[in-house]
């Protein structure tokens, strides 16, 4: 069982803030169907950081509180945790950016649509559609920029502590 250090702390505090910021501050939709949240490439960072979790929950959290969506407060920063607590156990790299990318399109394509139709008859043809969409920025998010972390970070000596050791030996 990981220990949770000072600075454990201190990095689930910097991913908080800067998944915040850059939710709430990037001038491209974040908070509707069609939805391409750059932050969310940083979902992919607990395959490296296991401190990165509780970060990135509260991140989203605290970015959520800005959506026109009031269950995505709930809802999306759910999906947000579990996408973080599965890509940890994730085998290797290739497959970190996968978890976001499901449980962003399944859970938040399902609060979208409940919010534009409710239970109704159009909840199908609505949540397919969301989940697509919210999917595929999900995609371009974490499979491009996501993998570009876990193929850029590794190499930084500075971010070595707080690297899951097990994690450098198959990079």
């Amino acid at each position: 069982m990981h220990r949770f250090t000072i600075r454990d702390l201190t990095l689930a505090a910097l991913l908080a803030a800067v998944y915040a910021v850059l939710t709430v501050a990037l001038p491209i939709p974040q908070y509707s169907g069609v939805q391409l949240r750059v932050a969310e490439a940083m979902t992919v960072l607990p395959f490296l950081f296991p401190a990165a979790t509780p970060g990135l929950f509260v991140g989203c959290i605290i970015a959520n509180l800005f959506s026109p969506y009031p269950l995505d407060i709930l809802c999306g920063s759910l999906a947000t945790l579990l996408a973080c607590l599965l890509t940890q156990r994730m085998p290797n790299r290739w497959l970190a950016a996968l978890p976001p990318v499901v449980c962003n399109a399944v859970i938040v394509g399902a609060e979208i649509a409940w919010f534009e139709t409710g239970f109704g008859p159009g909840f199908l043809p609505a949540y397919a559609f969301n989940a697509f969409t919210v999917g595929l920025g999900e995609l371009i998010a974490c499979f491009l920029l996501g993998e570009l972390l876990l193929a850029v970070l590794p190499k930084a000596p500075v971010l070595r502590p707080y690297m899951q050791q097990s994690r450098l030996v198959h990079m």
